[in-house]
């Protein structure tokens, strides 16, 4: 007979389980061997003093997994199984340090990143209901694989919403949803000739110069002047892909003027392998003024991609972004990802579409813009009193954050290290440089986001700032 424990030995959890482990152990460690008969069900189930039941499970499972074979009227016998090539220390841990994982504390800090968005103000009954629309409507498009680009009603959706508030001249078939705006940009550069050249702003976004260097491009980053991307160092270099940001240049905050969004659009039009991707990626927010238009909506060559975001303006947990592409360049889309599985939540973009077309989206930007103009004016105005000559604010109303100097003697690493300390969450410029320090001389240079955090907590992270550029270490 195997050794197994018997009924009162086993603890509560399901006793057809502990019969089935144990069995699965003597036949891995050799005890019972191949083609060796187990006993009846019913002498095991005496034996063990459990029910026939939970033997017969065992068995059953033991059967379905392979361990075990049957023989018609003979009973239940050891598999032949393969054994395990043991390689290395068996007895190191299962994961080492430097792959483990701790919860952030969240618990005192206070944030002015750029990344963060506040979801205090969103309008969760509303848009449940749109959700429970959305269920009620759609339930036949919720049980199938929805077309790769996003549902047609949703892309319309979105190609009437941006044509109205950022002048995006497209139809709903150039629309693209992706979760994220990197994921978009990966799948729109998988289908590029590995040969393309692509320019990057210089400082930007050090997400996107990353991914597009693991995909092995050749990207050149190309710096600033007061107007933007530097055209003459486009012209100059052999690229045919430009990432600009002109709505709300990241991290600087300028905003390209009318004259230098032609003289790009110009380079593009010159030849037909030339590409301008715009990310629109907080231009919803402007204050004082009107939104600026997109650049896309002044092409007249079909050389702009634009990309747009929800993470800015709803939850960025929701990850829902759209990519708008040229007729020909969607032509190329739909060849290359034609076996593509559309990756974002179809009940998320369906609730998205009735949320817009009941008006609760427009109300909830318009709630949003003025929440964070207010922010942003009690941030301005408490670091300008607390610093005076000490900084120099890039004042630009736009986006959910700006860049400021500060005179310090404080290195950017010791700025870093002093924050956590103080538990402010605050990114330096030096993040999204990929060449050389952006400010040196006895300044340095934060990118200051305003979104998620509380009006009445502004003078305390305006006073850990403080101290993270002025307090002498003991």
């Amino acid at each position: 007979m195997i050794f197994l424990k018997k009924a009162q030995e086993m603890d509560k959890k399901y006793i057809y389980q502990h019969i089935y482990e144990e069995i699965k152990e003597n036949i891995l460690n050799g005890r019972l061997k191949p083609g060796e008969k187990l006993p009846p069900k019913r002498t095991l189930a005496e034996h063990l003093n459990v029910s026939i039941n939970s033997v017969m499970n065992a068995y059953e499972q033991l059967l379905a997994e392979g361990y075990i074979y049957t023989v018609e009227r003979k009973g239940y016998f050891v598999e032949k199984i393969t054994q395990f090539i043991n390689v290395g220390n068996t007895n190191k841990p299962l994961l080492a340090d430097d792959l483990k994982e701790s919860i952030h504390d969240k618990d005192g800090w206070l944030s002015l990143s750029h990344m963060n968005s506040n979801i205090s103000l969103f309008p969760f009954k509303e848009w449940m209901k749109c959700q429970q629309k959305a269920i009620e409507n759609h339930k036949s498009e919720l049980s199938e694989i929805i077309h790769p680009q996003g549902p047609y009603i949703v892309r319309k959706t979105i190609s009437r919403l941006i044509y109205l508030n950022r002048g995006v001249v497209c139809e709903p078939e150039q629309v693209v949803f992706g979760a994220g705006t990197m994921s978009l940009i990966q799948q729109l550069m998988g289908m590029q000739d590995k040969n393309s050249i692509v320019a990057m702003e210089c400082p930007g976004y050090s997400r996107l110069y990353h991914l597009l260097k693991s995909m092995e491009f050749d990207v050149h980053p190309i710096h600033l002047d007061d107007k933007g991307i530097n055209i003459q160092e486009i012209e100059k270099s052999n690229v045919n892909f430009v990432f600009v940001t002109p709505s709300h240049q990241f991290p600087t905050g300028k905003i390209m003027p009318i004259s230098r969004r032609i003289e790009l659009l110009n380079w593009a039009a010159v030849s037909e392998n030339r590409f301008i991707v715009e990310d629109d990626y907080d231009s919803e927010y402007k204050y004082e003024t009107d939104n600026i238009p997109s650049l896309q909506s002044l092409d007249r060559n079909q050389r702009v991609i634009y990309l747009g975001t929800f993470s800015k303006t709803m939850l960025p947990g929701m990850r829902i972004s759209y990519m708008v592409l040229p007729p020909d360049l969607l032509r190329k889309y739909r060849l290359h990802y034609s076996n593509f599985i559309q990756p974002c939540n179809t009940l998320n973009l369906f609730t998205l579409h009735y949320f817009i077309e009941n008006g609760d989206y427009n109300r909830h930007l318009k709630r949003m813009n003025n929440h964070y103009e207010t922010n942003r004016k009690i941030l301005i105005k408490e670091l300008n009193n607390r610093f005076g000559e000490n900084i120099k604010i890039e004042d630009v109303p736009a986006g959910l954050h700006f860049l400021a100097h500060f005179k310090t003697d404080k290195s950017y690493e010791e700025i870093v290290n002093l924050a956590n300390k103080e538990k402010l969450e605050v990114y330096t410029i030096k993040r999204f440089m990929y060449d050389k320090p952006y400010y040196q001389d006895g300044w340095v240079s934060l990118v200051i986001g305003f979104a998620n955090i509380q009006a009445n907590k502004i003078a305390e992270a305006i006073d850990r700032l403080h101290r993270i550029l002025y307090k002498k270490e003991k």
